[in-house]
């Protein structure tokens, strides 16, 4: 055997038809004469990458050059002088090539062979809706509209006036794709695009639907219910199989991603599956404690169960500001789970202002009684710091 053609490509003897291909691509962007000007062996290193793949990738021609026999002679392909890419370079059969085959060995790139089916599957979709912190904890039934691809009512999806199917199209036989060739220094370029006359399907259609203009499908609103499952988040999407855009052709539709947007509320912030509120308590409540009415989240959902409107919560006596009060069982369900989270109420006292004489006298007798006329003031504790910080978050909610 004259030729190396492993030794070309940098393959072993065992190399799989996708190693060679490779092989093939990253040599071919090498030494192209348009990328290795400079060298003057271009073209010929260019040959022989050529005729290298040329028998490695035809598994009758890769056998008999295993076997030592001559693959070109035996392949009938290009004759004593081989497989030329250089058709018409002095000396050289004129064979010429396609410049799609080229630019795929080159950049990985393969050029479409075959008429593209004219009925596909439609694209996915997503769309966005907006929902109170309720039907988000509660879930709901919420109606959509969506500016979508539906399938024809005049052609139904068949993209013809009178029901006939395509024909072929003349332009190009059916293969969805001509071919023009062109005259270069590399010889004969062939290069291969979609058919003008029927946009790469390979049938046209003679009397196309006046609704649709024969794509099977028209844009148009529409109604929908998507159901919102009890505990999503701000950003979770539900999918709905089959929802989204019918496809060209009336294909089959790809399915609609609904993406959840939580309203903000005037109470309550959500923390994962707690739900978080400020209460303002006054000094004495604080001080003595009490039992209050706090509003639940469930009183915002329609026909909300009077004795679910309220929670009753036990302040116990000497709470200080910033104080977390927990109610189990009170937060947003969980959504993959059971159960549900804590409803956190954080304290706030309040300071009475506007003093009478009776009240100042009453509050100077106090702190006379516990001798804070003139009280020692604590500063730099931790604890203090955590309760702005608690106290912050609440109102930024």
């Amino acid at each position: 055997m004259a030729n190396d053609y492993y030794g070309t490509l940098g393959v072993p003897r065992d190399a799989s038809a996708e190693a060679i291909k490779r092989a093939y691509r990253k040599k071919a962007m090498q030494v192209h004469p348009d990328v290795a000007g400079d060298d003057p062996k271009a073209e010929e290193k260019f040959k022989a990458v050529q005729e290298a793949y040329e028998v490695l990738s035809d598994p009758q021609k890769k056998a008999v050059y295993d076997r030592g026999g001559d693959p070109l002679r035996a392949g009938g392909a290009g004759g004593a002088g081989g497989f030329n890419p250089f058709g018409g370079f002095g000396g050289f059969q004129t064979g010429g090539f396609d410049i799609s085959d080229l630019m795929g060995a080159m950049f990985g790139a393969s050029a479409g062979r075959g008429p593209r089916p004219r009925v596909r599957r439609g694209n996915d979709q997503l769309t966005r809706t907006r929902i109170t912190l309720a039907e988000a904890a509660f879930g709901v039934a919420k109606p959509l509209n969506v500016d979508t691809y539906v399938v024809c009512t005049k052609c139904s999806g068949k993209g013809s006036a009178d029901g006939g199917e395509p024909t072929t199209c003349p332009n190009c036989g059916g293969r969805g794709e001509t071919i023009s060739v062109q005259r270069s220094f590399l010889g004969d370029i062939r290069t291969t695009q979609a058919c003008a006359r029927c946009s790469g399907y390979g049938t046209v259609i003679t009397n196309p639907c006046p609704q649709c203009n024969g794509e099977g499908r028209t844009r148009t609103k529409r109604n929908l219910t998507v159901q919102i499952p009890a505990g999503v988040a701000d950003g979770n999407r539900v999918h709905l199989a089959g929802q989204g855009e019918v496809g060209p052709g009336g294909g089959p539709a790809g399915d609609l991603f609904v993406e959840i947007a939580i309203a903000p509320h005037e109470v309550f912030k959500r923390d994962g599956d707690n739900l978080e509120m400020v209460m303002r308590l006054p000094m004495t409540a604080a001080a003595l404690g009490t039992t209050v009415q706090v509003q639940s989240l469930e009183a915002d959902t329609p026909d909300c169960p009077p004795e679910q409107a309220e929670i009753t919560l036990a302040v116990p006596a000497g709470t200080q500001s910033g104080t977390r009060i927990a109610v189990k069982g009170r937060g947003v369900p969980r959504l993959r789970g059971s159960g549900r989270g804590e409803l956190g109420v954080t304290v706030l006292v309040q300071t009475p202002v506007g003093l009478d004489d009776a009240q100042r006298a009453l509050l100077t007798q106090l702190a006379e009684l516990r001798d804070e006329t003139s009280p020692a003031v604590a500063v730099g504790d931790t604890a203090v710091k955590g309760f702005f910080s608690r106290l912050k978050d609440s109102f930024n909610g």
